[in-house]
C-alpha cells in the first residue's frame, strides 16, 4: 500500500523559512516521480515543484522559482522542499502527490490529478 506523509509544515514570518518533508512508502516500482502541490482557501490546487525520480530533474512553478528548492534522499525515501523568502501569497496547504514510472517533472506539476496523494501539511506566513 502506498503512503505519502507530509511534515514540516507551520506558521513563519514574511521572509522566513520551511523545510517540508514528504516520506513515500509502499511503491513497488524503482521509479517515481514526486511533486509538491498547494491549495489556498478559495485557489484550486496548482503544482509548485517536481523532481524525478533520480533527482536529477527538477520543475519549479514561476511562483517559487529561485526561492524553493526540491530534493530527494531515495535511500531515505523523502522528498523535501526548501522554501525560502516566504511571502503570505504562500499561504495554503502543502501536498505531495507521485506516480510510478518514469513522469516527465513539468507533466508532473502541470497535471494536478495524480495516483497517489499525502494527508498536506498547513504553510502559514504571517507576521
Amino acid at each position: 500500500q502506498v503512503q505519502l506523509v507530509e511534515s514540516g509544515g507551520g506558521l513563519v514570518q514574511p521572509g522566513g523559512s520551511l523545510r517540508l518533508s514528504c516520506a513515500a512508502s509502499g511503491f513497488t516500482k524503482y521509479y517515481y516521480t514526486i511533486g509538491w502541490f498547494r491549495q489556498a482557501p478559495g485557489k484550486e490546487r496548482e503544482g509548485v515543484s517536481c523532481i524525478s525520480s533520480s533527482g536529477t530533474s527538477t520543475y519549479y512553478a514561476d511562483s517559487v522559482q529561485g526561492r524553493f528548492t526540491i530534493s530527494r534522499d531515495n535511500a531515505k525515501n523523502t522528498v523535501y522542499l526548501q522554501m525560502n523568502s516566504l511571502t503570505p501569497e504562500d499561504t495554503a496547504v502543502y501536498y505531495c502527490a507521485a506516480e510510478g514510472g518514469i513522469t516527465p517533472v513539468q507533466a508532473m506539476c502541470v497535471m494536478t490529478s495524480h495516483d497517489y496523494w499525502g494527508q498536506g501539511t498547513q504553510v502559514t506566513v504571517s507576521s
